[in-house]
């Protein structure tokens, strides 16, 4: 499948993500370009957990209603499926920002407040964060053996959530932006995302190519759909990735809540998946 980039002509972006059943019963997706390198990253579903409707079953928000104990030994089936300790794991406090945090060894098992973003260098510490329609985005840097992940809605998309998390791992690290490989995971996807005018506006005036980003599936004269995915795209070629570099997993969680929360499609009723990510030794 085809997907015409902000760079105006059409490249293979839309790789297969990989479906994984773990003995557990959890079911996550990988990112098929990762296969190959010495970085892990998992998006959950909502399968494999304790938790009931509306949170089935797989949830990890402990702000919408769901009890404390489950959403803790979800974290722990997650982590037995994975391989890893869910007290290493390290969370944010997200708040739709483009704040990003780095974080070390130190840091494992904590919350950063006020951040939606974190990146690091150290082996083995698992990075998470909670999805339910935003954008889950990944950076890994090959040269420098660096991981950045970051929480993006529409806001933080817009407000440059991606270039701010390239950014990040340019100051921490030396990352060069042609050599990083990116991945984006299940969100929201442009058939279903609808935007009032307020967020067309702004779209039209922080894009490099605003008219790929936005459709009008129902008229001229309607809301139009936001593609977040190539929004995303765009300022992270702008800020100089390498277009030919980027996976973008394609899922419309709107459409696929039998494996996604999707707070839209689900209206608000309902729970998080999240992605977990961590960074292997090389040779």
């Amino acid at each position: 499948m085809k997907f015409c980039g902000a760079t105006g002509w059409a490249f293979d972006h839309l790789l297969h993500m990989i479906r994984i059943h773990h003995g557990n019963g959890v079911i996550t997706y990988a990112f098929e370009q990762l296969a190959e390198t010495p970085v892990n990253a998992h998006v959950s579903t909502r399968h494999g957990g304790v938790s009931p409707e509306p949170w089935r079953s797989l949830n990890f928000s402990v702000a919408r209603g769901d009890a404390p104990e489950r959403v803790q030994e979800n974290r722990r089936r997650l982590a037995a499926a994975l391989g890893i300790c869910a007290g290493d794991m390290v969370h944010c406090r997200q708040v739709h920002g483009v704040s990003v945090a780095r974080v070390g060894w130190d840091n494992a098992g904590t919350v950063v407040d006020g951040c939606d973003g974190l990146i690091t260098d150290a082996i083995g510490l698992p990075l998470s964060l909670v999805f339910a329609d935003c954008v889950p985005l990944l950076l890994y840097d090959p040269d420098r053996h660096a991981l950045g992940v970051i929480h993006a809605g529409w806001r933080g998309v817009l407000a440059g959530a991606a270039p701010a998390l390239l950014g990040a791992m340019q100051a921490a690290y030396g990352t060069n932006p042609s050599r990083v490989l990116v991945c984006i995971g299940p969100s929201i996807g442009p058939e279903s995302y609808e935007v009032g005018p307020e967020v067309a506006a702004l779209a039209q005036a922080r894009l490099p190519n605003p008219d790929a980003a936005l459709a009008y599936p129902n008229g001229a004269h309607r809301n139009p759909h936001l593609n977040l995915w190539e929004a995303t795209l765009q300022l992270l070629v702008e800020a100089g990735v390498d277009p030919h570099r980027v996976e973008i997993g394609g899922i419309d969680t709107a459409r696929n809540t039998q494996d996604f929360f999707s707070h839209r499609a689900e209206q608000g009723r309902c729970g998080l998946f999240c992605m977990v990510a961590w960074l292997s030794p090389t040779l």
